[in-house]
């Protein structure tokens, strides 16, 4: 008896450690899976992030009506300086004088307040929404359109000389360091507070104006052309050059955006000068009737001047051209934007592409290619002044560096930096490749100069 009540109890304990054994390697296999979920989880978001770091289009304008934020990109923001740390509050750490009392307030400023705060909630009709928000594309793209012609003459030959259409240091480079250098304070630092402002116009500006400001349409063009005649380091140097010296703009513009924000709310001027959110249904729609007055000026003085300068200056011409006509390139990109971090088809895979900007860029690449070809075919001056608007204006804000290059600056921040630089490449790559055969074939077998 002695015997097999020993004999048992090995068995019973030999018995409890197999299933011991059994559970626990459950319990790290549940944990490996939970934590392959999460892994999966977290790559999933940054891939959807970096992707949607530069633009997405009207989900900008959904978010942040209904979710109170722009996008998820804000994991991206370079600004990660504790200041929105939340320290949790001890129970019973204020004495109960401290706590603040309620006064006595009277009905009419009860009422007040109630009618206060439902005018706040108001907002506009979604159509009025949407028109709001192509008035401000349109707007600021035309002025972005007047800037980009300006920086070209300023650092081109004819004043300060930085640039030319010879060289690597192509005429387009100063507005592309200039508008990814403001991308960094726009686009990044204060886009909060502006959409706080107003959405349409934190849309209006990195969107609108900066993508406008900035081109890669005419930044691939150029290279073209300097391969075409032959100078294919210096087109390769241009990219490179292009590349790096825009990426560097904006990170020194997230920088100083960093450090005039750090000066403010250290001299306490922050909150003097801070944006406070607008939700009134009647500041709204003067805010809209003031940005259609604009567009319709700017819209009829372009036009004046076109007509006027049509058959003496080509140069204005082509601007005056392209402001009629580069709203549109605003409207296609911004509807473009709604694909970046879709991914490709149901399964969305590639996530962290930007497919939207990626097309806008290659289309706009594409279309100037085609122009510069049509160009060279047809020796009419007035077709020339035609074909040059479509490219300053339609190619210019349809394509843009500022969103291109704070999407690569978001992929370079992220769990994956190689990401940033197939991106770069190819965005460059088909743009350059497609162009090659649409411009450069014909000049070299037609032999045009």
């Amino acid at each position: 008896m002695d015997y097999g009540h020993n004999d048992s109890e090995p068995r019973r304990s030999g018995s409890f450690s197999r299933i011991s054994s059994t559970n626990s390697s459950l319990r790290r296999h549940s944990f490996n899976l939970v934590a392959a979920v999460h892994h999966d989880v977290d790559d999933d978001s940054d891939c959807r992030s970096v992707s949607e770091a530069g633009d997405i289009g009207d989900r900008a304008l959904h978010s942040k009506r209904h979710n109170g934020s722009v996008s998820g990109r804000s994991r991206f923001s370079f600004d990660n300086n504790g200041e929105n740390l939340v320290v949790p509050i001890q129970e019973h750490s204020f004495k109960e004088s401290q706590l603040p009392t309620a006064s006595p307030a009277s009905p009419d400023s009860l009422l007040h307040d109630q009618g206060q705060n439902k005018e706040c909630e108001k907002e506009l009709p979604w159509f009025m929404t949407y028109i709001s928000s192509r008035v401000h594309l349109a707007v600021l793209g035309i002025l972005g359109v007047l800037t980009r012609y300006l920086l070209e003459k300023l650092f081109g030959p004819e004043v300060v000389g930085a640039t030319s259409d010879q060289s690597y240091m192509y005429v387009d480079l100063a507005p592309n360091m200039v508008g990814s250098f403001f991308m960094g304070w726009f686009g990044v630092v204060y886009k909060g507070y502006i959409s706080k402002f107003s959405p349409e116009l934190a849309v209006g500006l990195t969107t609108g104006y900066l993508g406008s400001l900035t081109t890669f349409s005419g930044w691939n063009q150029k290279m073209l052309e300097l391969s075409v005649d032959g100078h294919w380091v210096f087109a390769v140097l241009g990219f490179l050059l292009g590349l790096s010296l825009a990426a560097s703009s904006f990170v020194f513009g997230v920088e100083t955006a960093k450090g005039l924000k750090w000066a403010f709310n250290r001299t306490n001027l922050g909150s003097k000068c801070g944006f406070s959110e607008v939700n009134f249904f009647t500041s709204q729609v003067i805010l809209i009737a003031v940005m259609i007055t604009l567009l319709g000026s700017l819209w009829g003085v372009s036009i004046a001047l076109l007509v006027k300068d049509f058959d003496h200056d080509s140069s204005t011409s082509r601007l005056w051209l392209g402001c009629i006509i580069g709203p549109i390139g605003v409207w296609i990109r911004f509807y473009l934007a709604q694909l970046n971090g879709q991914g490709l088809g149901r399964k969305e895979t590639m996530k962290w592409m930007p497919f939207g900007t990626l097309i806008a860029n290659v289309v706009a690449s594409c279309i100037m290619a085609a122009m510069a070809t049509l160009k060279k075919a047809v020796t009419d001056d007035h077709f020339g002044i035609v074909a040059s608007g479509i490219q300053f204006g339609l190619c210019g804000c349809l394509s843009t560096v500022s969103t291109f290059i704070a999407e690569f600056g978001a992929m370079r921040e992220s769990k994956h930096p190689w990401r940033a630089y197939v991106y770069a490449s190819t965005t460059i790559i088909i743009s350059f490749g497609l162009g090659t055969l649409i411009f450069s074939v014909p000049v070299w077998t037609k032999g045009w100069t």
